[in-house]
């Protein structure tokens, strides 16, 4: 069973492959040197893929410095979805430890 990211049979051209992925090297790396199926290939995802055949993307851990640049790219004031920001949906309830002992049933 082909899976959700496979071209519908017979919709495809032959080489004509979306840009900016060898998908050609990668069939013949799933396929020949995995020995996946055609329908368990097209059911990983890249990075499925990539696990198997043992590369490693090199994902740095989260730095201070980086962190610092998303707070600031993302910032969570009113104007990104905080306390004013009417996206921001109601709140949660807060359940005090009175609540959390009768919750428990004692």
């Amino acid at each position: 069973m082909a899976g959700a990211g496979a071209p519908a049979a017979g919709t495809r051209r032959p080489g004509a492959y979306p840009a900016g992925l060898d998908w050609a090297g990668l069939m013949r790396a799933g396929l020949r040197g995995l020995g996946l199926k055609p329908g368990e290939f097209w059911d990983l995802t890249p990075a499925e893929l990539a696990l198997m055949l043992g590369i490693d993307f090199g994902a740095a851990a989260m730095t201070r410095a980086r962190l610092g640049d998303l707070m600031a790219r993302f910032p969570d004031g009113a104007a990104a979805g905080g306390a004013g920001d009417p996206r921001a949906g109601p709140k949660p309830a807060r359940m005090n430890q009175q609540d959390r002992r009768q919750a428990d049933g004692g």
